[in-house]
């Protein structure tokens, strides 16, 4: 199965301003039109609690796609829950994508925080990392992933510039190993 992790951040790196969660507060139009229409195409999507908690109004009406929602406490959010359309669980990565290749799913995207995207990546389930850079430097806030005891090597295979400002959209692959 096929995860591509797809996130915008600063120029300096950072995906969240300061300690606020809400992106849309510094992010571009364009970037916000890129990422609603980039949702819309996507069957399974993968969050953890703190971005669903940060953008459930915008992550719910998003598309008719399925919605997992990484949490350690599922039932806090069981009124919430929508069989097929907006599920909660405390499955490990891999258990997950296990799960989802077994009921045929080919590709997910991945749109987590800092915390989920370490545990994919840790996992080495990722494929594909797909950034929007936003011509802004933060100088605080949450980074893409959290280990610094890793350096992961990437291919870049597209680039577009999709502002006058100079948002640009990065995609890269995981390097194989020679």
């Amino acid at each position: 199965m096929k995860v591509i992790m797809a996130m915008v951040m600063s120029l300096d790196g950072k995906t969240t301003k300061w300690r606020r969660s809400k992106i849309y507060e510094w992010t571009s139009p364009e970037d916000r039109e890129y990422f609603s229409k980039l949702l819309k195409k996507q069957k399974v999507i993968i969050l953890g609690r703190k971005t669903y908690e940060a953008a459930k109004t915008f992550i719910t009406s998003a598309s008719p796609s399925l919605k997992i929602v990484l949490t350690n406490d599922p039932k806090k959010y069981r009124l919430a829950e929508k069989t097929g359309q907006l599920e909660f669980v405390k499955d490990k990565p891999r258990r997950l994508i296990d799960r989802l290749r077994s009921k045929g799913f080919k590709t997910a995207m991945l749109i987590g925080g800092e915390l989920t995207n370490t545990a994919f990546l840790k996992a080495g389930l990722i494929d594909e990392i797909w950034i929007t850079i936003e011509p802004l430097l933060l100088g605080f806030g949450h980074g893409l992933y959290s280990d610094n005891k890793s350096s992961i090597p990437l291919t870049l295979f597209a680039v577009k510039k999709i502002n006058r400002r100079g948002t640009l959209l990065l995609k890269y692959k995981f390097q194989k190993p020679a």
